[in-house]
């Protein structure tokens, strides 16, 4: 660990509870227009398009844009799959960037500020900076930089966003941590030469609905952001 420079950080679902907030949002959108629905349906909907929109980017069959761009044609889908296609633009304009007002689980803000005593810290997001920036100030959070897909112009688990990551800050690969609660994120940090740390949201889709071990190796496992800065030796 001692060549570690960096620890980079997924953010949907590692560092914020996204489900959660999103269902609020959505709720605090659509209520007073006398919608009432199944909300966190709503939130497993509208983040259920995600990966294959990237994969429009990915596979190149359309060109690098924002995660906010992406989040704006799955919005549409969902309230047409649900019969909401009345809601207006402005209303849909207000909850697009209800993925700028998500919530950090509890753990974080203290966890990050322990772990940024010892190593860089910054995420790798395929979330937009702007995105990242307003995350940041409305939990609390310092970064030394902000990176991931929209440096790279490509969406992770294309390994360039890793690789582009670390280069930003003047690191090798192998000089970088990526921090996830997603195994297949980790898996595709490690093939790109990353070390990795694995984090438990046992809650990620609900109750009981998300990942508490990972599924492939890596290099350090924690239930909290706190427990890793305890295991990295940090404050």
């Amino acid at each position: 660990m001692q060549e570690v420079k960096a620890l980079l950080f997924d953010v949907f679902g590692t560092l914020v509870d996204w489900r959660t907030s999103i269902a609020r949002e959505t709720r605090g959108a659509l209520s007073p227009r006398g919608i009432s629905i199944d909300w966190e349906h709503f939130a497993d909907a509208w983040r259920g398009q995600y990966q294959g929109a990237m994969d429009e980017v990915r596979s190149g069959r359309i060109a690098f844009c924002r995660l906010d761009v992406l989040h704006r044609r799955n919005l549409d889908i969902v309230l047409k799959d649900l019969a909401l296609d009345h809601v207006d633009e402005a209303t849909r304009l207000h909850l697009n960037l209800a993925w700028h007002r998500l919530d950090a689980w509890p753990d974080v803000a203290s966890g990050l500020a322990r772990l940024r005593t010892r190593f860089l810290v910054a995420p790798c997001s395929n979330g937009n900076i702007s995105l990242m920036v307003d995350l940041a100030r409305r939990n609390g959070w310092h970064w030394d930089a902000i990176l991931g897909a929209e440096i790279a112009r490509d969406y992770k688990p294309k390994p360039g966003v890793y690789v582009a990551s670390a280069a930003a800050l003047d690191l090798v690969p192998a000089q970088a941590m990526m921090v996830a609660a997603h195994s297949s994120d980790l898996a595709a940090a490690a093939a790109a030469g990353l070390r990795t740390a694995f984090i438990a949201r046992a809650n990620e889709y609900g109750a009981g609905h998300g990942e508490t071990a990972p599924s492939v190796p890596v290099d350090l496992c924690a239930g909290s952001l706190v427990e890793l800065a305890a295991q990295l030796g940090c404050g």
